[in-house]
């Protein structure tokens, strides 16, 4: 077996002992691991994402105890996720460890699959990660009763939402990406220009996965995931993506139109255009 190949194994080894770690502490009730080691697309950069879903906090000195011998540990990190990143000092490993209350879980799934509540942008990434875990400890069944929870057709009323939601913050509203985005050019602001396009793109592919009747795989690959996954694609799509995300030269007014062209089509297409547009 090569090196590249062995690197899941390797990476799932450290998961697993990882996970035993945390098993042992009795506010936690169940271990998972998800992300990029999960999906088709991992690499020798992909790091462990692990989610240790607890019934209250773990404490700090415990935390550190499991990340102990790594020349590199961050514990108590709050900047997204309560979390511990460290690099793992047997194999070098970089492992991410993500504290998720059960209630805290259950109500993002419920925010979703039940009421229908949606944001601009990564509607649904809290469903697909349940979806997209692979269980490593799980103390009582609950997470596997969760995922079956999770496991469910596409609620027709979400992808409404998604679309009414996301779809007219593109170019359609006073207030749109595209509408700031040309202040922005016209005031020679390169960063405000960035700011407004990643909020475009992350609206753009949250109405993509949901026209598709997806979960929304999160921030990484989603190029990757949406040819790899989604069956309805505006034509040019990857072209144009690249070319609004990676070329400072380009037209970006141009590219953000004929990029919603396309999905204007799209929608009409598939009979999802939102009412009065």
């Amino acid at each position: 077996m090569s090196a590249e190949n062995s690197k899941p194994s390797v990476a799932l080894g450290v998961a697993e002992r990882v996970a035993s770690q945390f098993a042992s502490l009795p506010q936690v009730e169940a271990v998972a691991i998800s992300g990029s080691q999960m999906s088709q697309f991992s690499d020798a950069e992909s790091d462990v994402d692990l989610y240790v879903y607890v019934t209250q906090e773990v404490p700090l000195d415990e935390r550190v105890r499991i990340a102990a011998g790594s020349s590199r540990a961050e514990i108590g990190n709050t900047t997204w996720e309560p979390g511990d990143e460290w690099i793992d000092a047997s194999t070098g490993t970089p492992v991410d460890v993500m504290f998720r209350h059960l209630r805290w879980i259950e109500e993002q799934l419920d925010r979703v699959l039940v009421r229908h509540e949606v944001s601009p942008g990564y509607s649904t990434c809290f469903w697909y990660n349940v979806l997209h875990s692979r269980t490593l400890f799980d103390r009582a069944s609950w997470f596997a009763a969760l995922q079956k929870r999770a496991d469910v057709r596409y609620p027709p009323g979400l992808r409404k939402a998604i679309i009414a939601k996301n779809y007219p913050l593109l170019r359609r509203n006073q207030s749109s990406y595209l509408h700031q985005i040309e202040l922005a050019v016209k005031r020679n602001d390169p960063v405000g220009v960035s700011h407004r396009v990643a909020a475009l793109l992350a609206s753009y592919f949250d109405v993509l996965f949901a026209v598709n009747e997806l979960p929304h795989p999160g921030e990484k690959r989603l190029l990757e995931h949406a040819k790899a996954s989604c069956k309805k694609v505006p034509d040019g799509m990857e072209r144009q993506v690249r070319e609004l995300a990676w070329n400072p030269d380009s037209d970006v007014v141009e590219n953000i139109n004929g990029l919603v062209d396309g999905l204007d089509k799209l929608l009409v297409s598939a009979g999802l255009m939102p009412t009065g547009w």
